[in-house]
């Protein structure tokens, strides 16, 4: 199993360290100490967390004004495995991207639900959002 470090686990849900210290410190972050006495959050928890954060979260209104990337840093949410094909969820932040492919490559990446991954987004079509 993948464990997290409290700044690691901050990154991936998109706040800053001493909000995940809060988050743990209320009970809201399930976290555990590991040997070398840090605070650290289970890959799997983190992402149940990440999951329930982003459907909770209302938009922002003074966010900025932003372009579409196509990089999406986050955690493994969900993994559906057929006899050829998977289902990969990842939550990044507040989005939630959900990628086909085949099962050998999950399988080769190694993928588990709470491991850090990245998703790509490639298309022909750019969208720009002003919020």
């Amino acid at each position: 199993m993948q464990y997290y470090t409290i700044g690691q686990a901050a990154r991936l849900l998109g706040v800053s360290p001493d909000t995940a210290r809060r988050w743990a410190d209320a009970g809201r972050l399930t976290t555990r100490r590991d040997d070398a006495g840090r605070r650290v959050v289970d890959g799997r928890d983190l992402a149940a967390f990440s999951v329930e954060l982003a459907r909770s979260a209302t938009p922002e209104e003074d966010a900025p004004y932003t372009s579409a990337r196509n990089a999406f840093p986050g955690i493994v949410t969900a993994i559906k495995l057929g006899d050829v094909a998977a289902q990969v969820e990842i939550q990044a932040g507040p989005h939630r991207l959900v990628s086909l492919l085949t099962r050998e490559a999950v399988e080769e990446l190694g993928l588990e639900v709470g491991m850090e991954a990245t998703a790509r987004v490639k298309s022909t079509n750019v969208h720009i959002d002003r919020t």
